[in-house]
């Protein structure tokens, strides 16, 4: 059986394997390390759990896998700087170069078979792999085959029938707060992607800003809504060849908030649904739907938690702010919703599975998604369980869940509550192009009203059952709901981030206080937050975020265009052998403002926020 990866940002665990702590050191882990545990819940972190993924057949990666014979074609990775040698030691083994791909720091070789494990063995070798071509998300993930294929899941969930109807998605903008998201196919369509400001511990390093260093955000965004480059408009529906999320042409507005190690605080967070809020229809963009893959433990009331709040206020202006429940399975009385899932204004998300077959009748909750209580339950359940989507390669995910998670070299399988709020964000930005003046409040009303109900399933684990958009596409527009007592996020940002902390040399992030260590007055940032000004340029909580990387203005035009993602912005040097000298987080920014030491210096991360059954 396939094993695939599932969690949420959520409880960090401690278990740090000597391999884990290598790979994460190569990918810009600061030096004196943090203990980063805070939790970007939804996304499903690739750990364990077996499924439909078995089905998927041996070698599927691989249009023609190399067979035996004199010789092999490869693509060989090199570490910068090492490229000669690495040409050199090809030559000795008795093979040629055949193209150059600076892109990936690398070229492709054509070598004898028996020298390929020494060549691996070479000096500044990072990677030796077969140089065939790969299916984007191809027919042979059909639903005959893996039912976690996108494919399978746009024909389960009715995205299909919209396609059908003309309704793509498009000109509706979705809020990714997230890892990031890298520049893979799926993803780099002109205009597919438009980065919003990194507000994450890399954003001072050049070659890691807004690029998902942790494989989460880039998972979700596929889902939400990637588009294979071969892909053509208009010709969605059947398209077994080519990978396509559920609106395959809304665009993402990616906000970074996590690092490679998943780690980021509630303040960091709050921050950047504040930015979303604020910034939602600058310089061309329609900001409908936000992804919030992120949640704590708090058992703050929502009616006064800071972060819940400021996930109101992204609602109160038109925005379907979508969450997911989490990680944490059923518990019948009190449940296990996450904050801010737990705030009955949001659409809060569970997972299903889909038992072999692509009708919604024998569907299951897994036993991972978590349940609500007798005060509040999951609004509906969406697929979640073995969900294929766009691998991030060199991510800290894809490092340590490759070996059972991977499906081929451009697509990665996992499951939790964060692919399944991915599904609705991206059924959410439908709705919208069909019907583009509907409210939160209606459109919330419209997928719970029209979601299947599963047999079997407990109320407190479905909630309304299944997202159905064969129903929603023919159904009326609902009257507006009533609205549920509001926060007045006049709470603890501390009682905010529940059990899971932030910790530098031996130091936890804990108070009334954010990242820079500045107080933290949430009666007085709700204010601000309401009359939409609690960012000012690049300043927000009376810190500056701004620079280069945090100003208000660097998002705008910078969609992934070609080129801009060559080189080492890229290459094998944005995953290896990061420089995080002083002037990465001293400097205007960041000095005499960060909460321990006045800086973020070195690397030694203890534990990953994002590992195994944190993720949702």
């Amino acid at each position: 059986m396939s094993r695939d990866w599932i969690g949420h940002y959520g409880v960090s665990r401690a278990t740090d394997t000597r391999a884990e702590a290598k790979h994460a050191r190569r990918i810009g882990r600061r030096a004196h390390g943090v203990l980063a545990v805070l939790v970007l819940l939804a996304v499903g972190a690739m750990a364990a759990g077996t499924g439909s993924g078995a089905n998927a057949p041996a070698g599927a990666a691989w249009e023609s896998a190399p067979r035996a014979g004199s010789s092999v074609s490869v693509i060989v990775r090199a570490q910068p700087g090492t490229e000669r040698r690495t040409e050199a030691a090809i030559a000795r083994l008795g093979g040629e170069i055949r193209r150059r791909l600076p892109i990936v720091n690398g070229f492709s070789a054509r070598v004898p078979r028996a020298s390929v494990p020494r060549l691996r063995l070479v000096r500044g070798v990072l990677s030796v792999t077969p140089d065939v071509r790969v299916h984007a998300m191809g027919a042979i993930y059909g639903p005959g085959n893996d039912t976690g294929s996108m494919f399978s899941v746009t024909q389960m969930t009715g995205a299909q029938e919209y396609w059908k109807a003309g309704y793509t998605g498009k000109g509706v903008d979705v809020a990714v707060i997230d890892s990031g998201v890298a520049p893979v196919d799926g993803l780099t369509a002109p205009g597919k992607v438009v980065n919003g400001p990194d507000l994450s511990f890399e954003s001072q390093a050049a070659n890691l800003q807004y690029l998902d260093s942790f494989g989460h955000g880039t998972h979700i965004a596929g889902i939400i809504a990637g588009r294979a480059n071969a892909a053509v408009p208009g010709r969605y529906v059947g398209d077994q060849t080519n990978f396509l999320g559920i609106a395959p042409d809304a665009r993402i507005v990616s906000v970074k908030v996590a690092d490679a190690h998943g780690a980021t605080d509630v303040s960091q967070v709050i921050a950047a649904i504040d930015w979303v809020v604020q910034h939602r229809t600058d310089n061309g963009l329609n900001i409908r739907v936000l992804n919030l893959s992120y949640g704590t433990d708090s058992t703050q009331p929502y009616d006064v938690d800071p972060l819940a709040y400021a996930a109101e206020q992204a609602c109160k202006r038109g925005i379907f702010v979508v969450t997911s429940t989490g990680n944490a399975g059923f518990v019948m009385k009190t449940g296990t919703m996450t904050n801010p899932a737990y705030d009955p204004l949001l659409m809060a998300v569970g997972a299903t599975e889909s038992n072999g077959t692509v009708t919604l009748s024998d569907d299951t909750v897994p036993a991972f998604s978590s349940s609500g209580g007798t005060k509040r339950r999951p609004d509906l359940v969406a697929p979640g369980a073995h969900i294929v989507s766009l691998r991030d390669p060199g991510s800290l995910i894809d490092h340590r869940f490759a070996a059972t998670g991977a499906v081929n070299s451009a697509l990665f399988r996992g499951s939790g509550t964060s692919q399944s709020a991915a599904v609705v964000s991206g059924a959410a930005a439908l709705v919208i192009e069909q019907r583009p003046t509907i409210t939160p409040g209606r459109l919330k009303k419209l997928l719970t009203g029209t979601a299947v109900s599963l047999k079997g399933a407990l109320k407190e684990a479905q909630g309304n059952g299944e997202l159905n958009l064969a129903k929603a596409l023919r159904a009326s527009i609902p009257p507006e709901p009533g609205v549920p007592a509001a926060s007045a996020g006049t709470g603890s940002l501390d009682r905010s981030r529940g059990t899971t902390r932030l910790v530098q040399n031996g130091t936890t992030l804990a108070g009334e206080r954010d990242i820079f260590d500045a107080p933290f007055d949430s009666a007085s940032m709700a204010t601000l937050e309401a009359a939409g000004s609690s960012w000012s340029g690049g300043t927000w909580n009376g810190s500056s975020w701004s620079g280069s990387s945090w100003s208000g203005s660097s998002w705008s035009g910078s969609s992934w265009l070609g080129s801009s993602w060559s080189g080492s912005s890229w290459s094998g040097s944005s995953w290896s052998s990061v420089n995080w000298a002083n002037n990465f987080w001293t400097g205007s920014s960041w000095s005499g403002s960060s909460w321990s030491n006045n800086d973020w210096l070195g690397a030694d991360w203890a534990s990953y926020a994002w590992a195994g059954a944190s993720w949702d």
